[in-house]
């Protein structure tokens, strides 16, 4: 499956009297990945969280997957749609497996139903090795890991990155990567914040550039296709 999967006409947004939001039009089509660029400030984690519904902004006509929506009233079945992972990801204190299968137990999945998923989610995250180990005690780039993990197993069709590799070593770096790669599928699409120039040169990593809350598409080095947004 592939097409259209969020259009939003204006989203804008200030505080007090500077404007951290004022872009005309998003589009994103699944099957796509795409990473926002700009100076700190410009308004990319704005943007991602008013899409993920945890900040209130003035949105014009919107819809997912041809369906009407209004993200200032975000209803619940977008919220099982759409899925936002934080610079630094807050993990329970309670085991690495816990933490994976936490939004599947809120979802009322069974324990039987639930175990599967979970195991397939932490073969393809690496992680099988940190499943004794404490969460609070795990790296920053193992908490990352688990938190895509975590993300993954709910199979989002739209998943939200904020600085996914910020302040991590270059093998951490490297192993998150990896997943953010394998995140998206045809059904799917991956909306990421970074200044990390290897994510931004990825092969069909569509560029959208932030400045002063405007967003400006921008193919660089990947010119294969045309950023859907204007």
């Amino acid at each position: 499956m592939s097409g259209v999967l969020l259009t939003v006409e204006t989203l804008r947004k200030a505080f007090g009297s500077r404007r951290v939001l004022d872009a005309a039009q998003l589009r994103i089509d699944a099957g796509e990945s795409y990473v926002l660029t700009g100076e700190n400030g410009s308004g990319k984690t704005t943007l991602l969280r008013v899409l993920a519904g945890l900040e209130n902004a003035e949105v014009g006509a919107c819809s997912f997957d041809g369906r009407k929506v209004d993200l200032g009233l975000y209803p619940d079945w977008l919220r099982q749609e759409v899925i936002y992972v934080h610079q630094h990801p807050y993990l329970f204190r309670t085991s690495v497996t816990d933490n994976i299968a936490y939004g599947l137990k809120a979802r009322g999945l069974s324990a039987a139903v639930r175990e599967p998923l979970v195991r397939e989610a932490i073969a393809w995250a690496g992680i099988g090795h940190l499943l004794d180990v404490p969460p609070h005690k795990l790296s920053g780039g193992e908490k990352q890991r688990v938190a895509l993990a975590r993300a993954r197993v709910l199979k989002p069709r739209l998943f939200l990155l904020d600085e996914p590799t910020a302040n991590l070593d270059a093998e951490a770096r490297q192993q998150t990567m990896a997943l953010i790669r394998d995140l998206c599928d045809a059904n799917s699409a991956v909306v990421l914040s970074c200044h990390d120039r290897e994510i931004i040169e990825l092969p069909h990593m569509h560029r959208l550039h932030m400045e002063n809350g405007r967003i400006d598409s921008q193919n660089g080095l990947n010119a294969a296709a045309p950023i859907p947004v204007k």
